[in-house]
């Protein structure tokens, strides 16, 4: 089987793992168990907490002692042990732990897959920029698949959802054992001091303007993320107490609507290396950002009669939006960082997207729905999205004046060892 197929089929369980009950654990949270909007809000922001520490621990791991491949198949095994877990829980409180346990382990598996993926390719002469996209792409189409077997197979209101991902993420972990070894790029000399012993180079790239100024973004472009991973099915099943959109498709099929966003994805991350060589990092970075001013500006007007075709451009620039923040931001880290620390600042990078960022937007977004467009119990869902646009807008202005960086399109030909 060749490497490219291989690394194909672990990017395709790798998100399908996740979207079996990402976008579906607040219908879970809401409608089975009947919990409130505070109880759901904090166990969906345990994938932020997870994401704040473990990514670079686990970078530092790959990094300097255990090959990746090993550690991410047994972060894999050991996540999907624990979603067998939930089906059992009967309260919030538990299934908090529950769940944070599970994104210990899982979190950090997405950026180390990409240094899996990239350690691979370069071995084997690829060149990175052309071939991970194609890959990468096939994450999306997991996560797309996923999303519809839930919904589909009736999952979508009941613990199925996570026991679909169990076995797929134990099937992944026994997997990812099969993969080209991945030793640790640098071994660690007896005079090691505990910077050098505990990887903590990579936190020296906040010494670096560029790079200190990347990550902030990168935070600020994760919270925007959080934000629709949060709302966006909330948004369109709330269509339900408008009588005449009450019985819509979009009320009945809002996952599938959703997952259009998804399928979205997958032309977009095709299209990032003639973006990313033609105009470089920092415009298709200012791209993305005007894409998340369209995506909630386009929510704001939209509706499931004559305001659909609103929802569903939304969903269509939604590919964009992410892709052209997650994955060039993913290569950039890649392409301007010494080998010995890869892992360890692509984990700095997931640090502040899913971590801080998502933490800080899912807090601060929900005190501020709840403070000001929140009345009996009702959202109004038209001035959060335009609050959320306006706040992408501000995001992109300040990035534009204070990210200095010359493309040079050189460099992104291909990435040397």
């Amino acid at each position: 089987m060749g490497l490219k197929y291989r690394l194909t089929i672990m990017s395709f369980l790798q998100f399908f793992v996740w979207g079996a009950w990402l976008i579906t654990i607040g219908t879970y949270c809401f409608h089975a168990k009947g919990w409130s909007g505070a109880q759901f809000g904090a166990i969906f922001s345990t994938l932020a907490i997870s994401s704040i520490f473990m990514p670079p621990l686990v970078g530092i791991i790959a990094d300097k002692w255990l090959n990746a491949e090993k550690l991410y198949g047994i972060l894999h095994i050991l996540y999907g042990l624990v979603l067998l877990y939930v089906p059992y829980v009967n309260d919030p409180d538990t299934l908090y732990y529950v769940i944070l346990s599970a994104m210990i382990f899982y979190m950090p598996t997405i950026s180390l897959s990409n240094s899996i993926a990239y350690t691979i390719l370069k071995n084997n002469d690829f060149d990175v920029i052309k071939t991970f996209p194609p890959i990468r792409v096939w994450g999306t189409i997991g996560f797309i698949a996923a999303m519809w077997i839930t919904n589909l197979s009736g999952s979508k209101a009941n613990a199925n959802q996570f026991l679909i991902a169990s076995v797929m993420a134990i099937a992944l972990g026994i997997y990812s054992f099969t993969l080209p070894k991945c030793p640790p790029q640098k071994s660690i000399s007896k005079d090691a001091g505990l910077i050098e012993l505990f990887g903590l180079k990579a936190f020296k790239l906040f010494a670096n303007y560029k790079m200190a100024v990347f990550f902030i973004f990168a935070m600020f472009l994760g919270a925007a993320l959080q934000l629709t991973n949060m709302y966006g099915d909330s948004f369109l099943d709330d269509f339900r107490n408008v009588p005449q959109y009450a019985d819509s498709f979009v009320v009945k099929y809002s996952t599938i609507i959703m997952s259009i966003s998804q399928i979205s994805e997958t032309v977009f991350i095709l299209a990032i290396p003639f973006f990313l060589k033609r105009f470089g990092i920092k415009k298709v970075m200012l791209i993305s950002m005007i894409a998340w001013v369209l995506r909630f500006g386009l929510f704001a007007y939209g509706n499931p009669s004559d305001g659909l075709w609103m929802i569903i451009l939304s969903c269509v620039v939604y590919g964009m939006a992410f892709d052209f923040f997650n994955i060039s931001g993913s290569l950039f880290v890649e392409t301007t960082t010494d080998s010995e620390i890869r892992s360890s600042a692509q984990g700095l990078f997931m640090m502040m997207t899913n971590g801080v960022g998502a933490y800080l937007g899912s807090k601060i977004s929900g005190l501020i729905i709840d403070g000001y467009f929140t009345t009996n119990g009702l959202k109004d869902w038209h001035s959060i999205w335009l609050t959320f646009a306006a706040y992408s807008l501000v995001v992109a202005i300040l990035f534009a004046i204070f990210f200095k960086h010359k493309h040079d399109p050189s460099k992104l030909t291909t990435i040397n060892h």
